[in-house]
């Protein structure tokens, strides 16, 4: 199976699969409406976009964030195309993944380049969010580089906002390992303007790095609009949502705190994706709204 370094590099995006709760604050469990992270079936969209997408709405999501917006295109559909092959399956475009392009210069579509068009493109589409999916290893050396990370997304994020954008910033576990007297991911927010750069929170990479989820809710409560809903087996890897030891129920329990909009479900590594798309929203659906 692909992996997710390569994927980056192919398409200058990342995803990370997930689900989506909208206005998951004041709204009533029946007015939640759930959504998938498109990298978890993205080995089935290689093969047929429109045949996943189907299965997709199928099972009973409405609402995507997608993992493949390369050189002005949403998995090799012009950004036109694409929404009206979303919205052919009731399916509403809410997020995408995307890489800062400081170790892909060439790529097109990136934070630090053509940035502009990409926002564009989002507009064109009805998409609320871009999310910054993951810092590569050789962007990540020291805290100098976090520095420079962090001037991006302010810039970024500007931009950003003139066209109605929100920036967000997807973790992993090595923002929460200390650096230089430092914890990477404190030092990105609190570096960075609130209203220009948000969260979206990774709650299996959280969980690994063994920081608390509500204490990271209380220190930027209102700042983490999306969540990212995957489970750990008890092997520490990827698992089916309700299939393993992440605390779903007490985590959910404090969505206001965050300030929870949107919530996505990945899998990144599932042997059978669309079997677990359709187990972790059942169990969503039954236990968490």
């Amino acid at each position: 199976m692909e992996s997710r370094r390569s994927f980056i590099k192919k398409s200058s995006v990342l995803a990370a699969g997930s689900f989506f709760l909208a206005g998951c604050g004041n709204a009533t469990p029946a007015n939640r409406a759930i959504g998938v992270q498109l990298y978890t079936v993205r080995n089935q969209i290689s093969k047929n976009l429109a045949k996943t997408l189907e299965k997709v709405a199928e099972v009973g999501y409405t609402h995507i964030e997608s993992a493949g917006h390369g050189a002005s295109t949403f998995y090799g559909e012009k950004a036109l195309a694409y929404k009206k092959l979303l919205k052919s399956f009731n399916l509403t475009p809410i997020s995408g993944h995307y890489s800062t392009g400081i170790a892909n210069p060439d790529d097109v579509g990136t934070l630090s380049n053509n940035w502009e068009k990409a926002l564009d493109e989002m507009n064109e589409i009805g998409q609320k969010y871009a999310v910054l999916a993951y810092l590569r290893e050789e962007e990540r050396t020291s805290l100098d580089d976090y520095k420079r990370v962090v001037d991006l997304l302010n810039t970024a994020g500007e931009k950003a906002k003139k066209q109605g954008i929100q920036l967000c910033y997807h973790n992993h576990d090595f923002e929460f390992q200390t650096m230089e007297g430092e914890v990477p991911m404190y030092y990105i927010l609190d570096n960075t303007e609130p209203d220009l750069l948000k969260m979206e929170l990774d709650l299996y990479w959280i969980t690994k790095a063994k920081f608390d989820v509500k204490d990271f809710f209380g220190k930027y409560s209102g700042r983490i609009p999306l969540w990212h809903v995957k489970d750990m087996g008890s092997d520490g890897k990827f698992a089916d949502v309700g299939s393993g030891s992440v605390d779903f129920k007490t985590i959910f329990a404090n969505q206001e705190l965050a300030g929870l909009e949107y919530f996505f479900v990945e899998h990144d590594n599932s042997k059978d994706p669309l079997k677990s798309i359709e187990t972790s929203i059942g169990y969503i659906q039954n236990n968490l709204l």
